[in-house]
């Protein structure tokens, strides 16, 4: 019997575009929330009330698994840390910006706006990205943790990416994440490691393959 896709738990079409892309790449069968039926409600709004990212990630795959009837899975919960702002905007990273009333590339200029404000005259600009992802499938879960260093810089670069990616130099690519394609874009970044070592993590437990 072929195992059920698992579900990825994100309405971000940025994070989908990006975890389809990991989760082919291991050969393992993917869908959506809207391919597998799980309409939006508004509660989902209020699932993020954790203050790490651990507890997010956990709180939506279980959430989610809940409302597919015991599938499994898979939901994740990232943002930026910057160290001047003593790891601001972190869990908030989101709606850092409090403009409720935007969304997509608006909302993301909203935050980028507010990001350089706070970072104005300031010389060390040291960041990451942190990125939880985590499993949830018939009341079994597992979490795990990727980071990817960083710097901000003020010019945006790239049109690649989304959030505050074009803003975020990785160390180890020398260039934004803005400016990288997807495939060298999970090669270093936070979802990217997040997403391997879960699957790592999974594969010792046994779990792949299963079905439900």
């Amino acid at each position: 019997m072929t195992p059920e896709p698992w579900i990825l738990a994100t309405r971000n079409p940025g994070k989908l575009r990006e975890l389809r892309a990991l989760f082919a790449d291991a050969g393992l069968a993917v869908i959506d929330l809207a391919e597998a039926g799980i309409d939006e409600r508004e509660e989902e709004e209020s699932i993020e009330i954790f203050d790490t990212f651990e507890g997010n990630a956990l709180a939506k795959a279980r959430y989610y698994a809940r409302r597919a009837e015991g599938r499994a899975v898979v939901a994740d919960d990232s943002g930026l840390e910057v160290l001047a702002l003593d790891g601001a905007p972190g869990v908030k990273s989101k709606r850092w910006s409090g403009r409720d009333d935007l969304a997509g590339a608006a909302l993301d200029a909203a935050n980028n706006a507010l990001l350089l404000a706070r970072l104005r005259g300031i010389a060390d600009r040291r960041a990451r990205f942190v990125c939880a992802a985590a499993w949830c499938g018939s009341g079994d879960v597992e979490v795990v943790r990727g980071e990817v260093p960083g710097v901000i810089v003020d010019e945006a670069s790239g049109r690649e990416g989304f959030g505050y990616d074009p803003h975020f130099l990785a160390t180890e690519l020398g260039r934004t994440l803005g400016d990288a394609t997807v495939a060298e874009k999970q090669l270093v970044s936070h979802r990217g490691r997040a997403c391997t070592a879960l699957l790592g993590a999974l594969r010792v437990r046994g779990v792949l393959g299963r079905a439900r």
